[in-house]
């Protein structure tokens, strides 16, 4: 018997809101957001090749009503509107189905549903097999022996049996069941009182909804019978409804969908648009390697080539690693170049000669300038062989982070791609050792790319004005961070045993008390069975609602708490399983055996303001409130004769505010000394100083740095459980006596809506595209990142500064302190017992005096025998 050809019709708007929320937030580094797009030229990617259909279409919602609407005014009139970061996605997801080739199927008047189903029972009409790929239960009344569902959630192809198995009745009978229970996705009524399993346990006995209606005489009395009888309307406008329409307009003919090979010229236009390089490789006919290098084989022309680096005096180096040793990764290869020419030096460990004085000269000598990609890791590869690197001059994952900061991604293998359109393959995969013969000639290609690389970025830097930027601050700052993730902190792993065991006694108190405050046993982590509680058994009024139902996150349950005590206990609990799964638990087991401390690695590349973050593990999200919190930071401790100092620049956002908007009364209070929370509260509430409260103090710091990151009334209300009304009336008195801030605000937001770029101090670049959008929420949020980046990115540029200088000085320190954290604003220091007043003394002058603002900078510090103590 012959094949019947495949036909697969996708659900494309299904697809889409799948894409967008299975995707984490990505944005193009000028801030144009990328998720759902990707997501779905993924999943399209996937259907073409695990599914190998011989047919295919994608079919899309028309904008406007269809006839559904016409019938019933209220169809789908509950559903939340579009998220603002998906709307401007849409037009380039239909571009990039054209650009696949993809016929895409829209009709005006018509829902996707209906052209699905009109073409799916066509082609099973001419000899095809059609898959539907939807989650949508409104499709299993498409079901036949020629047509099937694919849900892509659950990985499963549904047929006639498996709609049975679903709703308990062939796919002939989904319409009449969903008549009468109705489908609140689709705001379809149905009749009230019914719900899944009376409509099929009728449909069973009754055979349709047209039946059941004219029976309905023969029926005994009840309120069943008596919903009927006023609803029947109601059952048969529902029916008419959910009912797919399978005389749709095709624009198509069925032999029209072939599969035919992507447009290759137009994807990798949008794909460069889109900054999607690693899909441009995948598409790439022919992979782009246009590598010109001389590999250097012999023992002579090594030594020749080592003494034309010295005297170039610059190197190009790319490190090989793997995990041969657990997690611990070690150097496997190095290969060596010089910038503009193209020889190339593939050195391997397990040759005596990476070992020699020379080598280890050329890579120790500060005066031989070294470029590279991630020189940080190398760094630590090279300081684990013990050749301590030095004369770090030029990262190009750092230079393309500068250029392009909203981009998420640096690898090499993208930015080769956006700025040389050069597709290279290298050797990315840490977690196994590479074989040495694909290793080397990779690894000497990446360092002849890399020469390339450099020019190129370099131009960019100096185009942009991130000269000064890139060599005096983040160049040198790769050194010191290094030397820090190399120092690790030391941790006492018994006191957080002890700690594991005494928060899951208190966890298990909070389990049973939510449990008594709700009335019943429920699954805590399952947001759908906390809100049945809540909104439900409990009768709280629900806050905002997602795609899955009522909101449970925690501005929510914040509010809910003032009602209710079972909101707080749920928020107690979630800290407390979060502290102790996310660091309790896990803390011990990251300790190095060899070091005895911990090592966390810092990101330079990761915030578009600047921020360094912290991962594996991330430090920077400990709690600094609450008992337990701070039990944790008692864990972190100095080594016998050593204590912790911690230095914490004293409200640095608020002082870089006072100087770039020149605001006279914010800069006097800075430079008298007061207590600006207090001055602001007095200012917000109208009384004088000395009759503020707790509470005003708290209420006015709130919005002292709320209006840092553009907090509006509503945030504002919700924060301090307030009217909007009065938030409102503080900000207007906020703006009031602090004339200069509201003028840097909107000087702020004009200049960049005219350039489309932001600064900060050290000229720090970022683009905000976001104030010019047509969606009113996306502009607003783009009008924070205007008034914050400044702010923000000022604070990360200063500690950055304080970090290049204390860690040059302490490399003379003879040993005396060492750099082991940076979260935020704060430095956290190990420093001999015996030398605290000089090392204190010392931090302080660096701190404050490393940049000049028109207020003082001060520096707050503390010392302990554990971080807490010292903080």
């Amino acid at each position: 018997m012959q094949k019947r050809p495949l036909l697969y019709l996708i659900d494309g708007n299904s697809y889409i809101y799948r894409a967008f929320f299975a995707v984490p937030p990505l944005k193009s580094s000028s801030g144009f957001p990328t998720n759902a797009i990707f997501g779905f030229v993924n999943m399209l990617r996937s259907v073409l090749k695990e599914k190998k259909p011989d047919y295919l279409a994608v079919v899309f919602d028309p904008k406007g009503p269809t006839h559904r609407t016409a019938a019933y005014s209220e169809y789908k009139s509950h559903r939340p509107p579009m998220p603002d970061g998906l709307i401007p996605q849409i037009p380039y997801i239909h571009k990039i189905v054209r650009a696949f080739n993809i016929p895409l199927l829209m009709e005006e008047g018509f829902e996707a549903d209906d052209l699905i189903g009109t073409c799916a029972r066509k082609a099973a009409d001419h000899h095809f097999d059609a898959v539907i790929i939807s989650g949508d239960k409104d499709m299993m009344q498409l079901v036949s022996p020629h047509i099937s569902i694919y849900d892509p959630m659950k990985d499963k192809m549904i047929d006639e049996d498996g709609v049975v198995g679903r709703f308990g009745v062939g796919p002939d009978k989904v319409i009449d069941v969903m008549g009468l229970m109705g489908d609140a996705s689709d705001n379809i009524p149905g009749v009230p009182g019914i719900g899944e399993k009376t409509a099929v346990k009728l449909i069973k006995e009754y055979g349709s909804i047209e039946q059941l209606l004219n029976l309905l005489a023969q029926m005994k009395p009840s309120k069943l019978k008596e919903n009927l009888i006023q609803h029947a309307e109601t059952a048969r406008l529902s029916r008419k409804l959910a009912t797919i329409d399978l005389q749709a307009p095709l624009p198509v003919e069925i032999e029209d969908l072939k599969v035919v090979p992507p447009n290759l010229e137009n994807l990798k236009i949008l794909f460069v648009e889109l900054e999607f390089f690693s899909l441009i490789k995948a598409f790439e006919e022919v992979p782009a390697r246009d590598f010109a290098y001389t590999m250097i084989r012999s023992s002579d022309e090594a030594e020749q080539f080592l003494n034309e680096a010295k005297e170039a005096g610059q190197i190009i180096l790319f490190p090989v690693s793997n995990r041969s040793e657990g997690e611990d990764e070690v150097l496997q290869g190095l290969a060596l170049g010089i910038g503009g020419q193209e020889i190339v030096l593939p050195v391997f460990l397990n040759r005596p000669f990476f070992h020699s004085e020379k080598m280890r000269h050329l890579l120790e000598d500060p005066a031989i300038r070294k470029t590279g990609h991630d020189l940080k890791y190398c760094f630590l590869l090279l300081q684990k062989e013990g050749v301590k690197l030095d004369g770090i001059y030029f990262d190009t994952m750092l230079a393309s982070y500068l250029i392009h900061p909203n981009q998420h991604r640096h690898a090499l293998d993208e930015i080769a791609m956006e700025h040389l359109q050069v597709n290279w393959n290298g050797p990315h995969d840490r977690k196994r050792a590479m074989d040495l013969a694909l290793a080397a000639p990779s690894a000497c290609e990446a360092v002849s790319l890399l020469g390339k690389l450099k020019d190129v970025l370099a131009s960019q830097l100096e185009k942009f004005e991130l000269n000064r930027l890139f060599f005096e601050l983040e160049m040198p700052l790769v050194t010191v961070l290094a030397e820090m993730e190399w120092t690790g902190i030391k941790l006492d792993i018994s006191l957080l045993e002890t700690l594991s065991k005494e928060l899951e006694i208190q966890i298990e108190r909070l389990i049973e008390n939510i449990y008594r405050l709700s009335g019943e046993r429920f699954n805590i982590n399952s947001p759908k069975q906390l809100a049945e509680i809540l909104f439900e058994r409990l009768n709280l009024k629900p806050g905002k609602k997602t795609k899955t139902g009522y909101s449970t996150d925690e501005k929510v349950l914040t509010q809910l708490a003032l009602q209710n005590e079972l909101p707080g206990e749920i928020l107690n609990y979630r800290q407390l399983t979060k502290l102790k799964s996310t660091y309790v638990d896990v803390l011990p087991k990251l300790v190095k055996p060899s070091t005895g401390r911990l090592h966390t690695t810092f990101d330079q590349v990761t915030a578009a303001t600047g921020r360094l973050s912290s991962n594996n593990p991330n430090l920077q999200n400990i709690p600094i409130r609450g008992e337990w919190g701070l039990r944790v930071r008692d864990a972190f401790i100095a080594d016998p004769g050593w204590m912790m100092v911690s230095a914490d620049y004293n409200q640095i956002e608020l002082r870089i505010l006072a100087h770039l908007s020149q605001d006279r009364q914010l800069s006097q209070s800075f430079k008298e000394g007061e207590d600006i929370h207090r001055r602001t509260a007095s200012q917000i509430f109208q009384v004088a100083p000395d009759a503020v409260t707790r509470e005003m103090r708290r209420a006015a710091k709130t919005i002292n740095f709320g209006i840092l990151y553009g907090m509006g009334a509503f945030s504002l209300a919700s924060d301090l459980g307030i009217t909007v009304a009065e938030a409102k009336k503080y900000i207007e008195n906020y703006f009031k006596a602090y004339h200069g801030v509201r003028n840097y605000i909107d000087q702020t937001i004009a200049v960049v809506k005219e350039k489309g770029y932001v600064t900060t101090l050290l000229n720090r670049r970022r683009s905000i595209p976001e104030l010019n959008s047509p969606v009113a929420s996306v502009r607003s949020f783009g009008e924070r990142l205007a008034i914050n980046t400044p702010i923000q990115g000022s604070a990360a540029d200063l500690i950055k500064l304080a970090m290049v200088s204390i860690g040059k000085k302490i490399r003379g320190s003879q040993g005396k302190i060492k750099m082991v954290l940076q979260i935020h604003d704060e430095l956290l220091f190990e420093a001999a017992e015996n030398d605290l007043d000089e090392i204190k003394g010392f931090i302080r002058k660096e701190m404050e005096e490393i940049i000049k603002l028109s207020v003082p900078i001060t520096v707050d510090i503390g010392v302990g025998h554990n971080w807490r103590e010292a903080h």
